[in-house]
């Protein structure tokens, strides 16, 4: 049977400063992602967007990466999702997903693209 990875990336701005906790030898940094998308039906186009849960491990040493964290910041995020499940006080279960950043980096801006793209004619013989 092939094994099947579970490996995301995706580009989103920050919509919170991440919210930091060190622990002993490691510190996490949880924060909201906000991606969006056009969507387009006849004329009319809208823009869908919609909040990853966001979760980044790092060893202390390296906790300074999570400077970039910080409200407004376009990044794209690899990692993986992982699924979490709680009993809240009164025994209600709940789950959500969370996607955990194994690498996050500032995104590069790509300038929008034009709305019909370029027709392209092929030179033949007559």
């Amino acid at each position: 049977m092939k094994k099947i990875e579970n490996s995301f990336a995706v580009t989103g701005f920050v919509a919170k400063d991440a919210e930091i906790r060190q622990f002993t030898n490691a510190s996490v940094a949880r924060f909201p992602l906000s991606v969006a998308r056009q969507e387009k039906n006849g004329e009319d186009t809208k823009r869908v967007s919609a909040f990853v849960n966001m979760e980044a491990w790092r060893k202390n040493e390296n906790a300074d990466s999570f400077d970039v964290l910080t409200k407004g910041t376009l990044l794209t995020v690899e990692g993986y999702f992982k699924p979490e499940e709680w009993a809240d006080k009164d025994g209600v279960l709940h789950n959500r997903i969370v996607m955990v950043a194994v690498r996050f980096y500032p995104a590069v801006e790509k300038e929008e693209e034009p709305a019909e793209p370029a027709k392209t004619t092929k030179k033949g013989k007559k």
